[in-house]
């Protein structure tokens, strides 16, 4: 699991930081993760192909989390793309993509699909064989959901010499690997756990855009491998949290305590900050295991 750090500053751009975006790549998938101002340009710094996404995750339709979606469209028509492109985000974001298609006389020649959210409760939005999307309902100003992805357990591990002394023909070798016993000629049953080995760990992701401190999602994120969860402010200036509809580095914190995550990721700094290394220092009063974003890094796990 590789997440890549487009942009995790809050409000708006400057010119050496970028409005929220991501790109996980989890189980051969490739997800963008919300598309603020520059999120193209920031694509081809970090050298990520285009052409592997397939699927963009919206939080929210404030700014820094969209602007730049629509220039990201257009040029995946100057790029003569022509496989589905998929976008997740909020009601009302079709009319602002199409709008501005129409206007601009630049429709796509490829097939673009609007998956527009309304539900306030947690919905599966992306499921196949290897990875499974779900919203992580969110508190902020609008409305807005974060997303939760995991990986699906994959097929055990085939101990071919225990399959060969059994003498067992290669056509039973997909069930087993599903996990089915085995039972001989002779009649005896041969358990799965003699055959195989389990499969390698699930790896899991939660992305908690914009919000408030908020409880109610603990339940949704416990046990991740990792959490991203905002972290405008610094505590000097918690009081700004509610009336904005955002979090402090330590209330993060204690969302990951809470959630038993495997690690913290802060971002979306307030820009009145010079220093992100405090947030790390906050948080790590609360919880350990504690990275910050910045534009540009990678997360490898």
């Amino acid at each position: 699991m590789k997440l890549t750090i487009l942009g995790c500053y809050s409000a708006t751009p400057r010119t050496f930081t970028n409005p929220t975006s991501q790109v996980l790549e989890i189980n051969n998938h490739i997800f963008l993760i919300d598309c603020g101002e520059g999120t193209q340009v920031e694509l081809r710094r970090n050298k990520i192909k285009f052409s592997r996404i397939q699927h963009i995750f919206i939080s929210h339709l404030h700014g820094d989390h969209f602007y730049g979606l629509i220039g990201l469209v257009s040029t995946y028509r100057l790029l003569n793309r022509d496989t589905p492109l998929h976008i997740h985000g909020p009601k009302g974001i079709k009319e602002a993509i199409i709008l501005q298609l129409k206007l601009s006389n630049s429709w796509t020649d490829y097939p673009l699909h609007f998956h527009e959210l309304t539900n306030a409760e947690p919905e599966v939005v992306f499921e196949d064989e290897k990875v499974i999307v779900s919203t992580i309902p969110l508190q902020h100003r609008i409305y807005c959901n974060g997303f939760l992805f995991k990986e699906k357990a994959g097929d055990r591990t085939l101990l071919i010499n225990e399959v060969e002394n059994y003498k067992i023909d290669k056509a039973y070798y997909r069930s087993i690997k599903k996990g089915k016993d085995i039972v001989l000629e002779n009649g005896v049953v041969v358990s799965n756990e003699k055959l195989t080995l389990p499969p390698k760990p699930t790896k899991s992701y939660a992305y908690c855009s914009d919000t408030k401190y908020d409880e109610a999602k603990i339940p949704l994120i416990k046990n991740t491998t990792v959490l991203y969860h905002e972290s405008t402010f610094l505590e000097s200036h918690n009081h700004l949290c509610t009336k904005t509809g955002h979090s402090s580095a330590i209330e993060a914190a204690t969302i990951a305590k809470k959630a038993n995550v495997g690690t913290l990721i802060l971002g979306h700094y307030s820009t009145r900050y010079e220093n992100i290394e405090l947030f790390r220092e906050e948080a790590k009063t609360v919880f350990d295991e504690v990275e910050i974003a910045d534009d540009g890094k990678v997360f490898e796990y």
